[in-house]
Formats: structure tokens, sequence, C-alpha cells
């Protein structure tokens, strides 16, 4: 027996009326689960028939005529997909989560303009950043101190200069782009190659919350859809599709960030990369690009400079508006004020460390013999919750640059 598309009315009139368009959102929903019929068929099938539901409405030979398979055809057709689709939307109510398809006025332009661009989105979170001006932020799952420095120094100063920082939450290079824009109180948005309630890494749990508290977590995955590895490269466009730009820390070669980086390029976007030490693999990527032609970062200012006008206006307000990245507060000032007596050794365990480079514990007590490692741990343990250093694994510390 065909399941008509008055079907569907039935199976949602059961479920709790959210605050959304049901009816519109059930089909985008069933349509989105049709198997076999991905975004760059899905996508000219509603600009041909006009709305989701006239393309349930068509017959299998209208739709066949239109260059689908038998199967799909037959799978719109008879709207076998519309139970999954209730079934989803009711978790997406239970989770807050909304959706936003091709059609909605939400829905990212650049994004739009892609040649295989979702067919939904599903959103958690402030969707408003939709319309600000972002920036893609990828690199390696396993960066160097410096990578991580630097990921978190420049995301932190382009989120306080007005960017949304995107990137994918992954281990490494995304995590430290996501944290530094929230430390900063700071806009980010988080794209998933997963289904939006799927938490991967399962370590960032907190870090998943905390960005669909205060930014936004993206996915045109169904609901409990896994991480499976081929979804990651396919989520990259995305990353890349609603930024202005994509700035590339660490990554080999043949990275998951040189991906996003080929995606920007081919999409018209910005491009940039952080130099890195020509010894390590792990800088290949990034140097690759810039000899390509990809804009060198040494500073926020680096990317700002290169924006369009029209992006510049929206952050800064007024063309030409000068940028003076977030330095912070004077570490000398914030020491006395915060450490009283102990400043001075504070200063002097500043001065032994750098930013990129990690000082194992043990070689701070050799180089200040004259201070007992006792206080020296208190002072250290002080500075850190100052904000002025951070413990890496192995009782190793780092300057916050």
């Amino acid at each position: 027996m065909r399941f008509l598309p008055a079907f569907a009315h039935l199976v949602f009139e059961a479920m709790p009326a959210p605050a959304v368009l049901q009816d519109e959102d059930l089909h985008w929903l069933a349509l989105r689960l049709v198997p076999g019929l991905g975004p760059k068929k899905a996508v000219p099938l509603v600009d041909k028939f006009r709305s989701p539901q006239a393309v349930f409405r068509a017959s299998r030979s209208e739709l066949q005529a239109l260059g689908l398979s038998g199967s799909v055809a037959q799978s719109i057709s008879s709207g076998c997909t519309f139970e999954d689709a209730a079934a989803q939307h009711r978790t997406m109510h239970e989770r807050g989560v909304s959706l936003i398809s091709f059609q909605n006025p939400l829905y990212p332009e650049p994004l739009r303009q892609l040649y295989d661009p979702p067919l939904v989105l599903l959103a958690r979170g402030r969707t408003e950043l939709l319309e600000t001006v972002k920036l893609g932020v990828v690199g390696t799952r396993r960066p160097t101190t410096y990578g991580a420095t630097a990921a978190e120094r420049l995301s932190a100063d382009l989120a306080v200069a007005g960017l949304t920082i995107v990137s994918g939450m992954a281990r490494g290079i995304d995590t430290a782009a996501h944290k530094a824009a929230l430390r900063v109180d700071g806009a980010t948005i988080a794209v998933f190659g997963c289904g939006i309630d799927v938490i991967y890494p399962a370590e960032n749990r907190s870090l998943a919350e905390q960005i669909a508290a205060k930014g936004l977590i993206l996915s045109e995955y169904p609901m409990g859809t896994p991480g499976h590895p081929q979804n990651f490269p396919v989520r990259n466009r995305i990353i890349s599709g609603i930024s202005a730009g994509v700035l590339v820390v660490e990554g080999a070669q043949y990275s998951g960030s040189a991906i996003t980086a080929r995606l920007a390029m081919e999409q018209g976007r910005e491009v940039f990369a952080v130099p890195g030490n020509i010894t390590s693999k792990m800088s290949w990527g990034a140097n690759l690009l810039i000899k390509q032609g990809a804009t060198l970062v040494q500073s926020a200012e680096d990317v700002l400079n290169e924006l369009s006008p029209e992006d510049r206006r929206s952050i800064f307000g007024q063309r030409g508006l000068p940028f003076a990245p977030a330095q912070g507060a004077d570490p000398t000032a914030t020491l006395q004020n915060s450490l009283g007596p102990s400043a001075p050794l504070a200063g002097q365990i500043l001065q032994l460390l750098s930013p990129d480079q990690p000082t194992q514990i043990d070689e701070i007590i050799e180089k200040m013999p004259n201070c007992s490692s006792s206080e020296l741990i208190a002072v250290l343990f002080e500075i850190e919750l100052l904000g002025l250093v951070r413990q890496l694994p192995g009782k190793n510390f780092v300057k916050v640059w």
C-alpha cells in the first residue's frame, strides 16, 4: 500500500507540539532520510518542486524523469521514511535541537552556493551565530606544544576581535580553538561529523555542553549517527563553507586539515596558515600551504587584514577601525596585585619558561637553587591559577603566550 504524504500528518499529530513549523520540518527530515538520496540530488529536487511536500506528492515516473534511480524514486513516492522522521523530530524536540532547512533564511548563504550543500542542518545552541563573520580553525589531532599554544592565542584574539571560531571539536587543535574562544567569552561553532547527539570524542562531552550553552553545534547527519571515519572529510566542507576563511595550525601534508584547506580554496575562501618548524612533520601541511599562496599568520591582525571590507565593517562597525589583539593584563601588575611578596619569585619563574618549549619542574628547581622546591611548586600553582602558565603532562610547564 502506498505511504501517502497525508500519513505524515497522522504520525506527527501524536507528538508534542514544538514551536516550529511541524509539517514542513517533518517533510525535510523525511527527504533527508531517503536512502541513496544525497545532497547533490536532493537540493535540485527541492528547487524543481519548490518544497519537500511537493517532492513527496510527485509520482515515481516524474521523479525518475529527473534522473533518480527506481529505488530512490520508489522510496520517495511511498513515503517510507516518514515514521523515522517523526521519531527523529521527537528526539530533536526533547534535546533542544532545531532544524535549519536549505530554504530557511538562517541557512548560511555561502554554504548554499556549494555544489553539494547539506539539505538540512541540525542545530543546538545560538543559531544567530550563523549570521556572524566566521573563521574556520583546523589542525592536527596531535599538536606540538607550539601548535596548541598558537591555536589558543590566535583563536582567543580573533574571538575578542569579533570573529566566530568554527571547528570540528576533534582532539588537538580543534579543541584548543573552541576552548580559547569560550575562555574569552567569544563565539564558537562546532560542526560534527556524526549525529548532533553523539559526542565524539567522548572526552569532549563537557566541552560540547559549553558550546551548546554559549555557542552553536551543527550537524548535517541524522540524530544517532555514529562518527564513521568517512563522515569527517565530508563534514569539513561545512566548516570551510560557512567561514570567511580557514586557518590551518599544524597538520601533515595529507591530513584532514589539508583537505579542509583545499576545500576552502575551491570554495573561494581565504586560506591562512601558521608557519612551523621545518623539521617537524606536523608543520609540513601548513608550510606547504604558505608556499602555495596561503597567508602566513603570526598574529590575529594578519587574518583581519585579509578579510573583505564587508566583513571588516561587520566586525569593527566601520571600515579601517584599528585592531589591538587581546594581550591580557600586564603580567607584572597582575603578579604584584595578586601575589604580593611572592611576585618577584613568580617573575623569575616566568622568565625561565617559554611559550613553545615545555620545561620540566625538576629543571625549574635546578635553575633556582636559592628557593625550596615546596615554595617553587606553591608559586607555580598560583601563577597557573592566574592563567600565566599552563601545566602539561609529566609536570611540564609552558608560559601562556
